[in-house]
């Protein structure tokens, strides 16, 4: 992970070129598709409270099995910027155009890039939480991690409904009785298969190294504060990932704080995690560690 780090720093200071989103933003609060690399999908919105500033910030990173989405898929929340804090959308290359680590580097070059241009854009990119649903929550939390482990921690991270172990995916939705929507990680026509550029099933391990679990299983760091949300009637990625976060975050730094629940009846992403009580949970936790 060292490599990956080195290489997305290299690609930070290429995205260094992003004036014309700059000069953009000085004539509103709000700057759509400023670029942090030379990608068409290296790209973020950018929304500014009311104030001067400079603003801590949510970076909200979008879901869609890796394979689709868009930053404009995420609403912007209007009581995160009500309490002072700027929202970015971040972009990123999907696995059609791109296998990972693609999407890591790039989740993480825009986070350099928030933190070289900050200024300039009216944010405080030291104080910053990752948001992340679903894939983005896959993103959100490896993006932490990689933070972490440079030294330069996010004041903390929101997981939604996210897959955090491709190999054991399987096996969660058997113990809870129910057959995955999209069908089983192991073929490989799954998703994460199509991702990573093998079958999940027949590189099991190496599917797991690459993500939050396997990393957080070699990793004894302090780590940010959490909160994890997930659905218990999620007909897509089992809930039991969700508590597999919350146990390996433990285990990896036992003094870290972890906001875990399950959401009752919800499924995969939805009204449940856009209203009360999950909304209001998420801006204080984001209120709390941004304080």
């Amino acid at each position: 992970m060292p490599g990956l780090i080195r290489r997305t720093f290299l690609i930070g200071g290429a995205a260094a070129v992003a004036i014309g989103g700059v000069a953009m933003w000085r004539r509103g609060r709000t700057a759509n598709d400023v670029a942090y690399g030379t990608d068409p999908r290296q790209v973020m919105d950018i929304f500014l409270p009311d104030g001067s500033g400079p603003f801590p910030v949510l970076m909200m990173i979008h879901g869609g099995a890796f394979v689709m989405g868009d930053k404009a898929d995420i609403a912007v929340p209007d009581d995160v910027l009500a309490a002072g804090i700027a929202v970015v959308r971040v972009n990123y290359r999907l696995s059609g155009s791109a296998l990972w680590p693609a999407q890591a580097e790039d989740c993480l070059a825009a986070v350099v890039h928030l933190q070289r241009h900050g200024s300039d854009l009216g944010l405080d990119p030291g104080r910053i939480v990752l948001w992340g649903q679903s894939a983005g929550a896959f993103l959100a939390v490896s993006t932490a991690l990689s933070l972490v482990e440079v030294g330069l921690p996010p004041r903390g991270v929101v997981s939604l409904f996210g897959p955090m172990d491709f190999s054991t995916m399987d096996q969660d939705m058997a113990t809870l009785g129910r057959t995955a929507a999209m069908g089983p990680t192991n073929a490989a026509d799954s998703p994460e298969s199509a991702l990573l550029g093998f079958p999940v099933g027949e590189k099991p391990e190496a599917a797991r190294a690459m993500g939050p679990i396997g990393r957080l299983d070699q990793l004894r760091e302090p780590l940010p504060p959490i909160l994890i949300r997930h659905g218990d009637a999620d007909p897509m990625i089992a809930d039991l990932q969700a508590k597999r976060l919350r146990e390996a975050w433990a285990a990896a730094d036992p003094s870290a704080a972890i906001d875990y629940a399950l959401v009752p009846g919800a499924g995969h992403g939805g009204a449940p995690f856009e209203t009360d009580p999950v909304r209001a949970d998420i801006l204080a936790f984001v209120q709390r560690v941004l304080a």
